[in-house]
């Protein structure tokens, strides 16, 4: 296993405990030593959940490894079941217990518990854990449709499962609000939503659905992959993530259902409106580099490119199992894929491709911090400010909203800090300036004034022998309002430095230089 100083994804039984967490009625006896109890802390503190996972750890310490610690695991399951009654049991073992090698499957099996319990072999160290979630949800799903024979579903509404959000999720809980409201509008009845508050029984019901939609194929993928060959369920894999993506995924809903789409179903969609505006055009163009899980990464450079108008010029992610799908996401964009779940790899891609806006992880927030770039986090993994209390979601025609605001705050917050540097000896808007709405007495420093007798009289700037029309050009993409100034400013910078004719590089060597 590399050990790293910061990490995209924990070990695969962290997915386990996340599906576990997610559902109702299963218990998680984890065969661990002290101190892998720290996985507590990813739901209580960064989700912030109300409880804690149902998770049993066997707790064993270095002691304890002269002596049994099969026995130790076997009354940790045990007493697990005699306490907590689940419907269910998952057992397995951390990467540091797989070492010892106890088989916790076997021993479960040995006590005859008169509930279903699954073993779940985990390799810590070949894997991580959005496989790890994958591989307990499939065999979560597996055990319990196992005796279950294919449903006749002729006759019956359509009805579709939602397969893929869990805990600790990237606005699962939002996300998933969103998705049954549009399938509602769609005509379009819920059959099982799993794992998100779904309990054992309930996943011996999903065979009976037309069709399993895979909201997060990093979890979901694998069980939708198994359903579709033993029950031949149909595989809705459009990720509703972005305006055309959630058109997309509305066309494939009413060709299942053979229902026309409603005319309403786009009128809370704002973003398209948004992306045509006059404030949203000064954006186009803009490079940005994108970066998280695969399903993120690729919705978010879709969206990016095509319905904000910006240039993607990196995209990557950490999802080995998914590098095929990222790779040909990039081939769009003419660029490269990167797959890497080395944080100093993509810190150097990020500061080779130099963009002016990443969207990442929470990683790659620190990241574009100290490289001096706008970031907005679009995937795990996240810190607790990217489980907002208010609603906010990435998918569905909402989501769309949510993230124009989202790819966009950043670049305008960008803007106005850019202005204020540029503009931060000018008298009007230098830091000891009197506020304008104070009126014209209080914002007109008196000649005695210290602030005053700081600022030295800005003589009139001669006029330069001409700009070039490329810097002209470039003029005009800073809002009318302060563009005077802008081009005052410059037009002095260039007098002082001998300029005669001003170009783009004139027009940013001024903004560094009255940025100082």
């Amino acid at each position: 296993m590399q050990l790293t100083l910061w990490t995209y994804e924990g070990p695969p039984h962290i997915g386990a405990m996340r599906i576990a967490t997610a559902m109702q009625g299963i218990h998680y006896v984890l065969h661990a030593p002290q101190g892998d109890t720290y996985a507590d802390l990813l739901f209580t503190m960064i989700e912030r959940r109300d409880r804690r996972p149902p998770v049993t750890y066997t707790t064993f310490q270095a002691r304890d490894l002269g002596s049994d610690t099969a026995t130790l695991f076997k009354n940790a399951v045990r007493d697990a079941y005699e306490r907590f009654k689940p419907e269910a049991m998952i057992v397995g073992a951390s990467c540091t217990a797989e070492l010892i090698q106890d088989d916790p499957g076997g021993l479960a099996a040995a006590l005859g518990l008169p509930i279903p319990v699954i073993a779940l072999e985990l390799p810590a160290y070949q894997r991580k854990e959005n496989w790890g979630a994958a591989e307990t949800f499939y065999h979560l799903v597996r055990a319990a449709t196992n005796n279950v024979a294919v449903p006749a579903r002729s006759g019956r509404p359509v009805s579709v499962n939602i397969l893929g959000p869990a805990a600790l999720g990237f606005r699962h809980r939002d996300d998933l609000i969103e998705v049954t409201d549009l399938l509602g509008k769609l005509g379009v009845a819920i059959n099982v939503i799993a794992p998100l508050g779904a309990r054992f029984a309930d996943l011996a019901r999903i065979p009976e659905a037309d069709a399993n939609i895979v909201l997060y194929p990093e979890i979901a993928g694998t069980a939708a992959a198994y359903l579709a060959r033993k029950f031949g369920q149909k595989t809705i894999a459009t990720v509703p993530i972005g305006l055309n993506a959630t058109r997309e995924f509305a066309a494939e809903i009413a060709a299942l259902t053979h229902r026309p789409l409603p005319d309403d179903l786009e009128s809370g969609a704002r973003s398209a409106w948004y992306a045509r505006s006059v404030d949203s055009t000064y954006l186009t163009g803009k490079r940005v580099f994108v970066f998280g899980d695969a399903s993120h990464a690729i919705a978010l450079a879709r969206v990016a490119a095509r319905e904000i108008g910006f240039t993607v010029v990196g995209l990557g992610s950490y999802s080995r199992e998914f590098s095929r799908e990222v790779k040909a996401a990039a081939a769009l964009y003419d660029i490269e894929a990167l797959i890497s779940d080395d944080y100093l790899t993509i810190e150097a891609a990020i500061a080779a491709a130099q963009p002016e806006l990443v969207l990442g992880t929470q990683m790659e927030r620190h990241i574009a911090k100290r490289l001096g770039i706008p970031c907005a986090v679009i995937s795990a993994p996240t810190h607790v400010q990217d489980f907002p209390a208010r609603h906010s979601p990435f998918a569905g025609f909402e989501g769309a909203n949510v993230l124009f605001d989202t790819l966009t705050h950043p670049l305008m917050m960008g803007l106005e800090e850019h202005l204020l540097g540029m503009f931060r000896e000018d008298f009007e808007f230098n830091d000891q300036a009197a506020p304008s709405h104070l009126g014209a007495e209080a914002a007109a420093p008196t000649l005695t004034s210290p602030i005053a007798t700081s600022i030295p009289a800005a003589p009139d700037a001669p006029a330069p022998v001409g700009w070039e029309a490329s810097a002209e050009a470039e003029l005009k993409k800073i809002p009318f309002f302060v563009r005077g100034k802008a081009r005052k400013n410059t037009e002095l910078f260039a007098a002082e430095h001998g300029v005669t004719l001003i170009t783009i590089e004139t027009i940013y060597d001024a903004k560094a230089h009255f940025s100082r």
